[in-house]
């Protein structure tokens, strides 16, 4: 029996069949006026195995959130997921997945240079509270290392 198709792209998607890391495009939208959303999947953690701890997953992505915008202006927003296994990029205007995993991986380097977490204090955080600069590294030093494995989305 076949699952119900479900309108959430994500929730079609078979998690047991995938293999993290990757990065994938999960959608594309198309506005009145022609321009285009890209929405990637950028899968960290293995999904129903693992998970990022908060503090390391929140740090990572106000660094990236931060961070990638120095690398291009189509960047619209970096959101995590809230099962905690990975983030998803959306960018205007920008088919080039391997441009793509270049931000990342650029992005990513840049984490590993940073000395502090942009706007982590109670007045531009809504949870100041819980980051770790140093998790947000060894999310980015793991995900690098498997830099050659990004587009390679099922086991």
């Amino acid at each position: 029996m076949s699952e119900k198709q479900m309108n959430v792209e994500s929730f079609n998607l078979d998690h047991t069949k995938v293999k993290a890391p990757y990065v994938r495009l999960a959608g594309v939208k198309e506005g009145i006026h022609g321009d285009k959303i890209f929405k990637y999947d950028l899968r960290i953690s293995q999904p129903n195995k693992e998970h990022m701890e908060m503090p390391a997953l929140h740090s990572l992505e106000h660094l990236t959130a931060e961070l990638a915008r120095n690398h291009t202006d189509k960047i619209l927003d970096i959101g995590p997921m809230g099962c905690q296994t990975g983030f998803y990029w959306s960018l205007i205007n920008h088919e080039d997945y391997d441009d793509v995993l270049d931000i990342i991986e650029k992005t990513l380097k840049d984490v590993l240079e940073a000395d502090e977490v942009p706007a982590c204090n109670p007045t531009q955080c809504g949870w100041a509270a819980s980051h770790s600069l140093e998790g947000a590294k060894e999310l980015a030093r793991d995900l690098l290392a498997k830099r050659g494995e990004w587009d390679q989305v099922f086991a």
